[in-house]
């Protein structure tokens, strides 16, 4: 009767996962596409020397070559991609303006390198104008961080080629100006400048010119909500006072407008804060003519988030019933179906202290070891093509090697009286060379790669039915073109070999048990996840507190990978969770290890930015 009872379980958290994919992305499609009224176009054009762009174009009702609508190229931030503008595209849309939300050179679908073609901002231009739908004479540019600098270099190159702008998080005097070939401001161009800089934006003075790389800058520049004292800001808007927030500054007839918004929020967070996205439509109601004068307060851009939210939710969901019926129902994996060895685990305040330092090791080891992508000079080449995954990558495997010395320490100092064996944790079926059970290491890979193919289909399902992907803020299941399928493979192995690491602790070392006997599994897994993530929460913590009491950041030069831990944080999440529930099927490692360096792999390489040409 108990072995009905869990397959009949399963078969319902299955259907309730497709539900969940077929009501996320039915709620995300209604909402991206005004209820039909608006017609989202996955394009492509060629650029510059033959570089392949990548866009989605949103093309509302009644717009056509005899009744052309003003133009919005809208271009996200560095580690981004075009969905990001999500937001920013259905507002406008709705309103009557076609938006080109536009893949930068180097991310999502557009060819690589970063930074090629400036961006591909100037190419995202000439194209949206080359459009007969669009008014010409009525054409704005939005573009968050990195984005910002790609419509400067479009401004740049077509001078005349845009009507305003709104720079999200960005700005005209820091390292873009420095570094990128971004031009300085004036009070004259860029013309009808808005300006949304958050209260607590970590890249306040990277933007607007107080802050060094090599020696980040202490002084009051790096405090976000002085930034309308920057030399750089008083001098794009023509004072030599402090900038006053939301006061205008110039003409909008003559081209010199320009304000400062200051929304509370962080810089990841722009393109997610109604604030931020009703000061962009307003700017563009103001300095544009055509378009609907929807009120900027009335926003339903957030709908298309928690579909993709709980489309996401419902693929995650979706491993476990399809994991679980492949061990019961397939005579090929079945095999691979067994309890769990006793726990031979620390005990007590033993377990106390690995469980501190489990939790402890990955953040305090998280700037120091993603820098030295740095310091030793490893950059990205044709095998490891991505500057972030880089980083990553480096940390981890530095992070494994770390974890794997103290497990061995572990194990043969303090747990021979347990006699403990490869078995009891997870890594054999047996004793010896032929005891590694190799062909169930095998079975277990093709478990994996079955369940992530199966949860792949469902996000191919989902874009094809609904235009949309499985995504919520910075954390994004996308299809995999062939260049990304090819970077995907590069990485495999080296997160692969973490998870093996991280596994093989968290089920040997740290597995929770009372008196030598199992937990609950859904015990196990909360205590896995509070472990994977509480050092994380308290690194952030450490980081903003300074910055939202009205300081700066307490490791200023720590920006982007400090904003990159709100991926890590569902990342491990989903990890922790995918870990315990495949070893508590198996009783082994192996399966859990091959779905999440499958899964996590390709999430993270599909969502990175490419920064080597790596093209045939």
């Amino acid at each position: 009767m108990q072995s009905e009872r869990k397959p009949n379980r399963a078969k319902l958290l299955l259907f309730i996962a497709l539900i969940l994919i077929v009501v996320g992305g039915l709620l995300a499609n209604l909402t991206q596409t005004n209820w039909g009224k608006v017609d989202v176009r996955d394009i492509r054009f060629v650029g510059t020397n033959g570089v392949v762009m990548s866009g989605l174009l949103y093309v509302p009702d009644g717009v056509t070559n005899k009744a052309p609508a003003p133009g919005i190229l809208a271009i996200h931030g560095y580690f981004n991609s075009r969905e990001q503008q999500g937001s920013f595209a259905i507002e406008l849309s709705r309103r009557g303006y076609v938006v080109l939300a536009l893949d930068q050179t180097g991310h999502g679908y557009s060819d690589p390198a970063v930074a090629t073609n400036a961006f591909g901002g100037p190419d995202g231009l000439k194209y949206l104008s080359s459009l007969d739908i669009v008014d010409k004479n009525n054409i704005g540019m939005e573009g968050h961080s990195m984005g910002g600098w790609a419509i400067l270099n479009a401004a740049k190159v077509y001078p005349d080629g845009y009507k305003s702008m709104v720079l999200e998080g960005s700005g005209t005097g820091g390292i873009g100006n420095l570094v990128y070939g971004v031009p300085a401001g004036t009070t004259t161009w860029p013309r009808n400048l808005c300006v949304v800089l958050s209260k607590w934006d970590e890249f306040s003075a990277v933007m607007w010119g107080s802050y060094n790389p090599k020696a980040p800058d202490t002084g009051n520049m790096n405090i976000p909500s002085n930034i309308g004292n920057a030399n750089a800001m008083k001098a794009q808007f023509g004072t030599t006072d402090p900038v006053v927030v939301g006061q205008l500054y110039g003409s909008i007839a003559n081209g010199t407008v320009r304000v400062l918004y200051q929304p509370a929020v962080i810089h990841p967070a722009d393109m997610e804060n109604t604030a931020a996205v009703g000061d962009a439509v307003d700017w563009f109601q103001k300095t544009l003519t055509g378009g609907q004068q929807i009120p900027a307060s009335s926003q339903v851009w957030y709908w298309k988030e928690i579909g993709t939210l709980i489309a996401m939710i419902g693929m995650i969901l979706l491993l476990f019933p399809v994991g679980s019926l492949l061990l019961s129902g397939v005579g090929f994996f079945r095999e691979l179906q067994m309890a769990p060895a006793a726990p031979k685990s620390a005990k007590g305040i033993g377990w106390w202290i690995a469980a501190l330092i489990f939790a402890a090791l990955p953040a305090v080891t998280y700037f120091h070891f993603t820098s030295y992508t740095t310091t030793w000079k490893f950059n990205p080449s044709s095998l490891f093509a991505q500057p972030m995954t880089n980083q990553l990558m480096l940390w981890v495997l530095l992070l494994g090697a770390a974890s794997l010395v103290l497990f061995l320490l572990w194990h043969y100092a303090f747990n021979r009286k347990a006699q403990a064996s490869a078995a009891d944790y997870g890594l054999s079926w047996g004793t010896g060379f032929m005891g590694m059970g190799w062909m169930k290491i095998l079975k277990s890979f093709l478990l994996a790669l079955t369940v992530v193919v199966i949860a792949y289909a469902t996000l191919v399902f989902s874009v094809w039915l609904f235009g949309t992907d499985f995504r919520f803020w910075v954390l994004t299941f996308k299809p995999m073109n062939a260049l990304q399928f090819r970077v995907f493979l590069s990485y495999l192995l080296p997160f692969g070999a973490f998870f093996f690491i991280l596994s093989l602790a968290l089920h040997g070392e740290l597995r929770p048990g009372k008196e030598g006997k199992e937990i609950s599994m859904g015990k196990e897994m909360l205590i896995n996840f509070a472990m994977m993530v509480i050092g994380f929460l308290v690194l952030l913590a450490w980081q903003y507190i300074p910055l939202i009491t009205g300081g700066q950041l307490m490791w200023p030069g720590q920006q982007l990978v400090t904003c990159l831990i709100y991926q890590l944080l569902p990342v491990f999440t989903i990890i922790s969770l995918v870990l315990t529930y495949f070893y508590r099927k198996t009783g082994h490692i192996y399966a859990g290890v091959f779905l999440i360096a499958l899964l996590i792999t390709w999430s993270l390489t599909a969502g990175q930015a490419i920064g080597y040409n790596i093209m045939p």
